[in-house]
């Protein structure tokens, strides 16, 4: 192995430094990944077998009102659930080559090196991350995935956290009742209203950019409402309702025409990006290659975690023609 074997240790330290701002740059950068960090809804748990999402399902009918000695109903109530998630796990590996190197010789340029190789691991894991979980409509992910919300979402009458919503109805999301029509305003509220309850509404919208610059040639005249946290955020957004609508460029057009596209009506209340404690963006030293002879250093970047949902009826989707 060329060069010195101390850079071990220094480009270790010098990952293990750079991993809390490689995490802010993953969840800074990329408008889902972003909104559910700044909903709270990025969460880091210690761990066990699976990760399990209470949810009800059903009202208690006990509750009536009774005058004086009337007899209290005490029969005991179902409606309590949990869903349970599968954790995932997702690598990046580090490499720098005998050659690479010797040719940068000295800790400055080995640093340098390294930076840059960092700055490429970041930029794909941010890209894979992200298109996992936007996931396809009415497709699973594949086994080691993490979920997305077109499983979540996008689909209906399928198994999610071990729940099978052909049997269990309450676990499908609200869907649009016609898929594929020109987008309207009035199919928008329909999706809307109908995966509201009250004040319990979607709090954001994501699609890709042909329905977005769609919804925005609908808008009456000059009125262009914008939510102010989005855009200092430095993401375009449009409101709807009082819900911001965003796009994002990992969003693929869904159908023919190639202006087809999904559009998710998120309620990221029940949503929740969890990551296992110890193993969420965790950086493993640089060690010598020893698999095959091969002449490198090697680190990992490891992120175990799962997307998970614990009311998917208040979860909305519809697809539409630009």
């Amino acid at each position: 192995m060329a060069g010195n074997p101390d850079f071990n240790s220094l480009l270790s330290t010098t990952l293990q430094n750079y991993q809390p701002t490689l995490v802010d740059n993953i969840f800074k950068d990329l408008v889902l990944l972003n909104h559910l960090n700044e909903r709270g809804r990025v969460r880091v748990e210690e761990g066990g077998t699976q990760i399990i999402e209470p949810l009800m399902y059903a009202i208690n009918d006990t509750v009536a009102t009774y005058s004086g000695y009337d007899a209290i109903d005490l029969t005991p109530q179902e409606g309590i659930t949990a869903a349970e998630y599968d954790w995932k796990q997702m690598a990046a590996s580090i490499a720098i080559s005998g050659i690479e190197e010797a040719k940068n010789r000295g800790t400055e340029a080995i640093i340098k090196l390294l930076n840059a190789k960092i700055m490429q691991a970041e930029m794909s894991l941010k890209t894979t991350l992200n298109t996992q979980l936007f996931g396809t409509p009415s497709t699973n992910p594949a086994a080691s995935d993490f979920n997305g919300l077109g499983n979540i979402i996008g689909s209906q009458n399928n198994t999610v956290g071990g729940i099978d919503a052909s049997t269990n109805s309450f676990w499908n999301p609200t869907q649009a009742t016609t898929m594929g029509a020109t987008l309207a305003l009035t199919n928008m509220a329909d999706v809307y209203n109908r995966a509201s309850k009250g004040s319990d509404v979607p709090d954001l919208i994501i699609t890709n950019t042909a329905l977005f610059e769609k919804y925005e040639s609908l808008l009456t005249g000059n009125v262009r409402y914008q939510d102010v946290s989005k855009a200092n955020s430095g993401f375009q957004n449009l409101m709807f309702k009082q819900t911001p609508i965003v796009f994002d460029l990992g969003i693929p057009s869904d159908g023919t025409p190639a202006t087809d596209g999904p559009m998710y009506f998120l309620n990221t209340k029940y949503l929740k990006l969890t990551g296992l404690n110890g193993y969420w963006f965790k950086t493993t030293d640089f060690m010598n290659g020893t698999v095959a002879g091969v002449d490198a250093r090697y680190a990992l970047v490891l992120a175990y975690g799962q997307l998970t949902c614990s009311n998917r009826n208040r979860q909305g989707f519809m697809t539409a023609d630009a």
